[in-house]
């Protein structure tokens, strides 16, 4: 029969066998992805918008990764899935042509998934708040491992023949612009600066389920008819059964 391994402390039992009770966190799900995305704007500075102005053409040099916002959001009607937002902020360098002025600017590029997160029932103590917490009612951590982008190809466009639709950028966080030798052409005045990056996400083999804000009834055909609301089932003893029920 094995020896067995309980708790100790060192000063009683210095032994290297000795079981340790670890708090960490657990990885429930997980995707990776590989996007090519066309007509990506990109914000130039103010000095790089005279040079766009002017040029016949603009060729691509570098992208550059400066940021991730991460945001979680559960998924009604589907019991421990939750919505992964993930912001990607990019610093661009071009050279315009004939003259070969360096361009630089910012690009946004968002996507959204959908993974498994879990949900539990445990009771939450901490050193840093000695009051119980109540039910486990976190959020799921989500982390996103990501690369620089390949700029493939660049273009200018004139401000009368933009892509219908597009957006203009909301809050961009200050870390960001700080990346920026001077203030960014924001507004939709003068000619615009596009471009198609491919980039990876992350080593996971799944496939991301998910579909951008602009398509929320996409989204929704992808979620399960939520059986369990009208037919509770009556217990979900772990992750394991909740895919089980997908």
């Amino acid at each position: 029969m094995p020896e067995r391994v309980v708790p100790n402390r060192s000063e009683e039992a210095p032994q290297i066998r000795e079981a340790v009770s670890v708090s960490t966190r657990k990885i429930f799900d997980g995707c990776r992805d590989k996007d090519c995305v066309d007509d990506l704007r990109v914000y130039p500075t103010v000095t790089s918008q005279t040079y766009i102005e002017n040029a016949l053409s603009i060729r691509p040099r570098s992208a550059e990764l400066l940021h991730v916002n991460v945001n979680v959001e559960p998924i009604s009607f589907n019991r421990g899935y939750y919505t992964v937002d993930c912001t990607y902020f990019y610093r661009v360098t071009a050279e315009t042509f004939p003259a070969g002025e360096t361009a630089l600017g910012l690009a946004i590029f968002d996507k959204r998934v959908m993974l498994f997160g879990s949900e539990g029932n445990s009771m939450t103590f901490s050193s840093d708040a000695p009051e119980p917490s109540g039910e486990s009612d976190e959020l799921p951590i989500a982390v996103v491992n990501a690369v620089d982008p390949i700029a493939l190809h660049m273009k200018l466009v004139d401000a009368g023949a933009v892509p219908p639709g597009e957006l203009e950028p909301g809050d961009i966080p200050s870390y960001i612009t700080d990346a920026f030798p001077e203030e960014l052409v924001l507004n939709g005045q003068g000619r615009r600066w596009y471009m198609i990056p491919a980039y990876d996400y992350s080593l996971p083999d799944k496939e991301c389920p998910g579909s951008s804000e602009d398509d929320p009834c996409e989204l929704f055909g992808r979620i399960r008819f939520p059986v369990e609301e009208f037919f509770p089932p009556d217990s979900v003893a772990d992750a394991t059964e909740y895919r089980n029920m997908v």
